[in-house]
């Protein structure tokens, strides 16, 4: 197979978007007081009271803004039944497809830790999108050292009124991170009364199931209001045995002579069904259990091997010559490295969506002083606890040194290598990890009127992240004296140094090599490790907004104001961890470091004309921001719009700006990381087959042989890039697009088409380079090592065994850019008794291209796996009396790499294509006076992940792991409130 390497993670770059049209629709936001209103229905813009929208701070009487906003009301996420918040920010129909960290990655490592969910647009990931709360900041949450982005368990759900998302970059008006666009979610206001609310999920297979209860409440008077809500959240976790498609992940691949796929499966000798590989999830040469490891010997093959010399050997007691009491499964020239053991049904126990429990307060509220120019006192406090936990499986590497009285009698003559006798790959079992991330943030302002035309809007916010993460490991220095024993006289053993308790690892035999291990050892060598993540946040904002003089058609309005933001990250892994005594896991050492920003920025808005031939509407916005930070230095943004109605049936706007990110705190500060690369990178393996390269003549000035074969493991060392002089990201941001209103009589019904161009394109992206990469670049240098460049993050080698070490730190390397096209077509009428709404969303990608480095040619993932091209949503209700029926479809394009990874779809042993894939849901909905009940199904056909081949892609069985596949199967739904 011709593979290419991936150079971005699949999750910065499956593109996302689905503009609304907010002109089809009731349209929501936040009036100039904070209030939050429905604007009335009307036919004409002027109708409308003036409002605030998100991706403006500047209130305006237009019924369209000069930038597009999505805006999905919390009726409409109960109808289509997400049970949070969260469950709506990662949907299709605000993503459009792009693959987002979600519950499914509790086995992998991620920004945030386990158990945290996050949302980015475009494909542009989770740190180039922007996430208020009522127009201010949620700060980042989560786990570990990398903490960059919000983790949406932490936003409330059942006090949220809507979500605004701005898909355009907006950092002139908000300042970093709205690169992508901003979501913005909004909570309600004035609230009278008392409501109760339960919602249950159940599922066709069992697990993942899904609960919550909540109670809001409130009470407005003449001078002032508060309100607030509290809910309980639980989902069970899904476990790989829950689902009959994640029970045994294959290869899945065909003969080179086609076939159907999985014919050319590895068939397990033992069973005579396809080989399952459960524990790496990637597919064959799966991490072996149940086997030992020695030097070269002459023995007995099992069922399936090839030969009589092996050096992988599986406990048989049938066998009586050879290696008494083994089979060799593993070594010789002709075995099949299959032939050795990959399963145990306690791999089935590993998570497929996380287990989470989460409890969420949020308290808000104002109080009319009447002085200070009438202003309002106000305040929000938001917490929440998450709890969430994921369960693993864990082989253990035993190595039993050579004379040690545990190898037994016909193992004594072993040397597997190193000092070791024998290597036991022993199948340990299941393991834990846990977190519990605790979430606070609170603000407090005061906003008036400076004049008669002018208000202001002064607020103090601080936020708090204080997470725990755990996870069960085996200790070094533990194995280590549990192997290093004498006979205690009784027939046992005992340790050498038995200091904290030590206990004696058990005797080599054919149990404890297929997992039974005695539970006094377990408990003395695998032990839980803790470590604690804190993350602050304190930001102060303040700015003034009014009409500033007037033009023959319209006052010119404008914002100013000033921003000054502080944010500090505290990670401390574990003291095993930061020792490096965490066994065949990674070390790491603690995450620390803070930086403050002090920003200006202002907006001004032109009405040009207004209510004349050719322009019902004129309107022309400017904005721009300066921006000081202590990591780096000052920066200034800007944005350019304009909206022209020529007729009042149609309506152009565009936008141009720039936007940047600054580095997230982990980019700059990450603690040293560690970890290892096979040997097989190693750029002068065999140098003496490129005679006369650069590579060649700096491989020979280290006095490595032609033939040099390296032995070790390349050492990489991931880090933050604050002393290289790390720089923020800047991105340049272009939208176009039209807005149809023809006007029809009412038994054709209302017609709406919005369709918009984007094109976003991201320089001096924040990444890592690769250890791979930066070696590549070294040795390849013309230069070497007296030239700086890439060979600096390369240490000298070792010169006792050539082992090299590669310091790979953020810098600012990778350009991303993203082309595309937003469609959104809405339908209206009255039908019979009741009255029809129809909504279509379509996201068409033009392009979505990257490069790591500045020489390197842009590659376009446009339509590859896990990156559709195409994506789409259909939401169509009927409203009758106190009746809503709904019907949606979630749809995904077919997606293939077979041109990417140079293959002929037509004869690849490879399936690297996945078909259309569309999710089906129904749900009515009754209003009572008091109350309400919505019920309904997702997923209604049980609809499946598509399955692809391993080898290029990371699978859940054998499905890709993407987002934009539902793993839980057909899903039940039912919500009820009660108001008092």
């Amino acid at each position: 197979m011709n593979r290419k390497s991936l150079s971005r993670h699949p999750l910065s770059f499956a593109l996302a978007t689905a503009l609304v049209l907010g002109v089809s629709a009731p349209a929501f936001a936040q009036d100039t007081a904070g209030s939050t209103q429905a604007a009335p229905q009307a036919e004409k813009a002027t109708n409308l009271d003036t409002v605030t929208v998100t991706g403006s701070r500047i209130g305006r009487d237009v019924f369209n803004s000069v930038s597009p906003v999505q805006v999905i009301t919390r009726e409409e996420t109960t109808l289509a039944g997400f049970q949070s918040t969260a469950g709506v920010l990662q949907s299709t129909a605000i993503t459009a497809g792009s693959a987002q960290i979600n519950n499914a990655y509790g086995g992998y490592v991620t920004n945030g830790g386990p158990g945290a969910n996050t949302v980015g647009l475009r494909g542009l990931g989770p740190t180039r999108t922007l996430i208020l709360l009522n127009g201010r900041r949620v700060s980042p949450a989560g786990s570990r050292g990398s903490v960059g982005a919000t983790d949406l368990n932490v936003l409330p759900n059942s006090i949220v009124d809507r979500v605004e998302v701005l898909k355009d970059g907006a950092s002139s008006v908000y300042g970093s991170d709205a690169v992508a666009g901003v979501i913005n979610i909004i909570t309600k206001k004035k609230i009278d009364g008392v409501t109760f609310e339960a919602r249950q999920t159940a599922t066709d297979g069992g697990g993942g199931e899904q609960r919550s209860y909540a109670i809001v409440a409130g009470k407005t008077g003449a001078t002032g209001h508060i309100s607030g809500s509290y809910e309980y959240y639980n989902r069970d976790g899904l476990s790989l045995n829950d689902r009959d498609w994640t029970r045994c992940n294959t290869d899945y691949r065909r003969p080179a002579t086609g076939g159907a796929w999985g014919s050319s499966d590895t068939i397990d000798p033992l069973t005579g069904q396809p080989k399952c590989y459960p524990i790496t999830g990637t597919g064959s040469n799966g991490v072996t259990i149940n086997t030992i490891g020695t030097q070269s010997l002459t023995g007995v093959a099992a069922a399936g091997a090839r030969g009589t010399s092996f050096n992988r050997w599986r406990p048989n007691s049938a066998v009586t010559t050879g290696l008494v009491g083994f089979e060799g499964v593993g070594g010789g020239q002709t075995t099949n490295s299959n032939i050795r053991d990959t399963f145990d049904p306690r791999t089935l126990n590993r998570s497929l969506i996380s287990g989470a429990e989460t409890h969420t307060g949020y308290l808000q509220g104002g109080l009319d002083l009447g002085v200070l120019g009438d202003a309002e006192a106000y305040f929000e406090l938001l917490g929440s606890r998450r709890e969430s936990e994921q369960t693993g499986y864990r082989q253990l590497s035993l190595d039993y040194l050579r004379g040690s009285p545990l190898i037994p009698a016909n193992l004594a003559s072993s040397n597997f290598g190193g000092g070791v006798g024998v290597r036991a790959f022993i199948g340990y079992g299941n393991d834990k990890s846990s977190q519990k991330v605790d979430f606070f943030k609170g603000t407090a302002g005061l906003r008036g009127h400076v004049s008669s035309t002018w208000d202001y809007d002064f607020s103090l916010s601080h936020a708090r992240s204080d997470a725990d993460y755990t996870m069960e490991s085996f200790l070094t220095d533990r194995l280590n004296k549990s192997l290093n024993v004498v006979a205690d006289g009784a027939g046992g053993f005992r340790c050498v140094d038995t200091s904290d308790g030590c206990v004696a690892a058990p005797r080599l035999t054919s149990a404890v090599i297929g997992g039974q291990l005695p539970r006094a050892w377990t408990d003395y060598v695998f032990v839980p490790v803790t470590g604690n993540t804190l993350y602050t946040e304190t930001t102060a904002n303040i700015s003034f907004s009014g009409p500033l003089f007037s033009l023959p058609h319209g006052d010119v309005r404008g914002a100013v104001g000033a921003e000054w933001r502080r944010a500090k990250i505290d990670d401390t892994p574990s003291i095993h961890s930061i020792n490096n005594n965490l066994y065949n896991l990674t070390s790491s050492t603690p995450t620390r470091g803070t930086d403050t920003v002090k920003e200006v920025f202002g907006e001004l808005e032109f009405p040009i004309l207004s209510g004349v031939t050719a322009a019902e509407e004129l309107t022309f916005n400017v904005s721009g921001r300066w921006t000081d930070y202590d990591s780096y230095g000052s920066d200034q943004t800007y944005k350019l719009g304009g909206l022209w109605t020529p007729v009042s049936w149609v309506s152009f706007r565009a936008s141009y700006g720039t936007s940047y990110r600054a580095p997230a705190l982990f980019e700059q500060f990450l603690g040293a990381t560690s970890g290892f690369l096979s040997n097989q990178i190693d750029p002068c393996n065999n140098w003496g087959n490129d005679p006369g390269t650069p590579k060649a003549r700096n491989c020979a000035s280290e006095g490595l042989a032609p033939d040099f074969q390296s032995t070790q493991s390349v050492s990489v060392i991931q880090a933050g890039g604050a002393e290289s002089g790390l720089k923020a990201e800047t991105s340049k941001n272009f939208t176009a697009g039209i807005v149809l209103q023809p006007e029809f009589s009412s038994a054709v019904g209302d017609i709406s088409l919005a369709v918009d161009y984007f094109n976003i394109e991201v320089s001096n992206g924040v990444s890592r380079a690769g250890g791979a990469n930066i070696l590549d670049l070294c040795y390849n240098s013309p230069d070497f090592r007296a030239g700086g460049g890439f060979c600096r993050l390369v240490d000298a080698r070792n010169p006792l065994n050539g082992a090299l070490t590669v310091r790979d730190s953020y810098v600012n390397l990778a350009t991303d850019k993203v082309r595309g096209l937003d469609f959104t077509l809405r339908y209206t009428r009255d039908l019979g008794p009741g009255s029809l709404r129809a909504t279509a969303q379509v996201t068409r990608f033009l392009e979505q291209s990257n490069k790591l480095f500045q020489d390197d040619e842009l590659i376009d993932y446009n339509g590859m796996l896990n990156t559709p091209d195409m994506s789409g949503t259909l939401d169509v209700v009927y409203s009758w009396n106190k009746w809503k029926f709904r019907y949606g479809m979630e749809w995904v394009n077919a997606m293939q790499s077979y041109d990417y990874y140079e293959l002929d779809a037509a004869t690849s042993v490879y399936k690297f294509d996945v078909p259309s894939y569309f999710l089906h849901s129904l749900s009515t909905e009754y209003k009572g006076d008091t109350w309400s009940v919505t019920a309904g199904v997702r997923n209604l056909r049980n609809e499946e992940p598509p399955m692809i081949s391993s080898g290029a892609y990371n699978r859940v069985g054998n499905a890709p792991l993407y987002s934009g596949y539902d793993y839980v199967g057909r899903t039940y739904f039912v919500n009820l409130t009660k108001s008092f």
